[in-house]
């Protein structure tokens, strides 16, 4: 019922969008210019990363590193901003057919295929904007990664450094939400 629950997720985004005071909170977690850069954020994916960042702050994490690749970990899709139909497009395929859109995200983000490759492809555009913002290189790590298989599901004893459990609980994290 995975696909269900991506369906959910997808109404609830239609609506979401950071309030001022979040807005504020973020401000106080990013550099101006990594804030510049979750500014040109969809309004559902700042609300998406906010619901990320809260979680960690509840489990008590106050690593800046983590906590800004938890806040713009989606900016690469800002390159290449969603219409509605395709969000919903990569969702279904996703859900009922994860090979073919895998494969439909190789190349340029042109024709039908544009959705495929910004869902495949944004983490890295992500990185590469971060890194140019001054992001660290940890952040910008995480940033590059966070749509790697989770090595708490292929390999957990390849998670041997802190900056590979921090990325499984940014994984975890981003899948829930």
């Amino acid at each position: 019922m995975r696909w269900l629950y991506r369906v959910r997720q997808f109404w609830s985004a239609l609506t979401a969008a950071p309030r001022p005071e979040d807005l504020f909170e973020v401000g106080k977690t990013l550099s101006p210019a990594l804030m510049r850069l979750f500014e040109q954020m969809h309004p559902s994916e700042q609300a998406h990363s906010l619901i990320i960042y809260r979680r960690l702050r509840e489990q008590g994490e106050t690593d800046t590193d983590l906590l800004a690749a938890a806040l713009l970990h989606d900016v690469g899709k800002s390159l290449y901003p969603l219409q509605m139909g395709e969000r919903v497009a990569i969702v279904l395929m996703k859900a009922l057919f994860p090979g073919y859109a895998k494969s439909w995200g190789q190349g340029e983000p042109k024709g039908w295929k544009r959705p495929f490759v910004i869902a495949e492809k944004h983490a890295e555009w992500g990185a590469q904007m971060a890194a140019q913002a001054g992001a660290s290189p940890t952040t910008v790590e995480l940033i590059r990664r966070h749509q790697e298989p989770a090595l708490s599901d292929a390999h957990p004893r390849l998670a041997s450094r802190r900056e590979d459990h921090w990325l499984m609980r940014l994984q975890s994290l981003d899948n829930e939400s």
